[in-house]
């Protein structure tokens, strides 16, 4: 397989420009204003070194350091009554910071609180893992490694659960084409046929925006409809009324006439 070979911000080249719009911040509140917050925040404090904290959208946020991550969990559960982990995942900060903000949900049942605990490693940096004490862990930081190459530490299964385990490079990391790139575009080819049939099948076309009018399914076009299997190699297609309704469907609030409809240029 081709070495793949990472750009910076790839993603940022693609058409849909509109993924990338930044919101602004939510406001970060004093966990003071909380009295629950307040007293976890300092029991944690008199245990751990916490180097920020806030309450951001009525949930306490702490930042610890990765080495502390198995012992913050534990004194969570243990002694704070936050009985539950409900997520845990890594967030891409390679481009600005050199690594990843790895962050663990918390839920208490009893005090009804949800507490956010983030860390922040270096790319090739390993975080231990926190499946002993939380068993839903274990799909969660398979994924963490398998979507961002974050190695975990003692984990009992550590290995690819979404992606093949061949497959090349992390496809959540933002180094990595939305469509994938060279390697991904020959995997199925190669993989069940081989690489000599590279130049009889061509590579697969991973271009979500891509539409081809002649492939198997016949993709339809208001107008154009054809019966599935049609031959229509020629080019020739049939012109067919434009219906927004089916012949003795629901009837939808007023009859629309295609003569009033608009086709926009652009969106807006």
């Amino acid at each position: 397989m081709r070495k793949y070979t990472p750009k910076n911000s790839v993603q940022a080249k693609s058409y849909f420009n509109d993924r990338f719009f930044v919101s602004p911040e939510t406001p970060k509140i004093d966990p003071a204003s909380d009295e629950i917050y307040s007293k976890d925040l300092e029991a944690l404090l008199n245990k751990f070194e916490i180097s920020n904290s806030y309450i951001e959208i009525t949930e306490l946020v702490i930042y610890i350091n990765p080495e502390d991550n198995l012992n913050v969990l534990t004194f969570l559960r243990d002694e704070l009554e936050y009985e539950s982990c409900m997520e845990l995942s890594a967030i891409d900060y390679i481009a600005t910071r050199g690594g990843f903000e790895i962050f663990y949900e918390m839920l208490s049942y009893k005090k009804r609180k949800r507490l956010r605990v983030k860390t922040f490693i270096r790319q090739k940096q390993p975080i231990e893992s926190v499946y002993s004490i939380f068993r839903m862990a274990s799909w969660s930081e398979r994924e963490m490694y398998d979507m961002y190459g974050v190695k975990v530490l003692n984990h009992p299964n550590m290995k690819r659960i979404i992606m093949p385990d061949d497959w090349y490079d992390h496809p959540l990391r933002k180094t990595y084409p939305l469509t994938g790139d060279e390697a991904a575009s020959w995997y199925e080819i190669d993989k069940i046929f081989g690489k000599e049939y590279r130049d009889v099948v061509g590579p697969e076309i991973r271009d979500c925006a891509n539409i081809d009018r002649y492939d198997t399914q016949r993709f339809s076009r208001l107008g154009h409809e054809v019966p599935y299997g049609t031959d229509i190699t020629d080019g020739k297609e049939p012109d067919t009324p434009i219906s927004y309704q089916e012949e003795g469907g629901v009837p939808i609030i007023r009859k629309l006439n295609p003569a009033d409809s608009v086709t926009l240029k652009e969106r807006r």
